[in-house]
């Protein structure tokens, strides 16, 4: 799984950050997300996904999941 984050599309809202902590974090600055990791072990991508999906301005694309 690859993870891409888009960092003008985020708002900040911390949604990705609550659902998938070893994966997600955010600026402090301005909130907005930044990757721990693009390529998350298995054991978080059940994670990733429903980052994803709660996401409320859609900035979290996967791909190979």
């Amino acid at each position: 799984m690859r993870v891409f984050a888009d960092q003008d599309r985020c708002v900040g809202s911390g949604q990705c950050v609550l659902t998938a902590p070893a994966v997600f974090d955010q600026r402090d600055e301005d909130g907005i997300v930044t990757l721990l990791t693009d390529d998350p072990p298995p054991g978080e991508h059940e994670a990733v996904r429903r980052a994803a999906v709660l996401c409320p301005a859609m900035a979290i694309r996967l791909a190979g999941s």
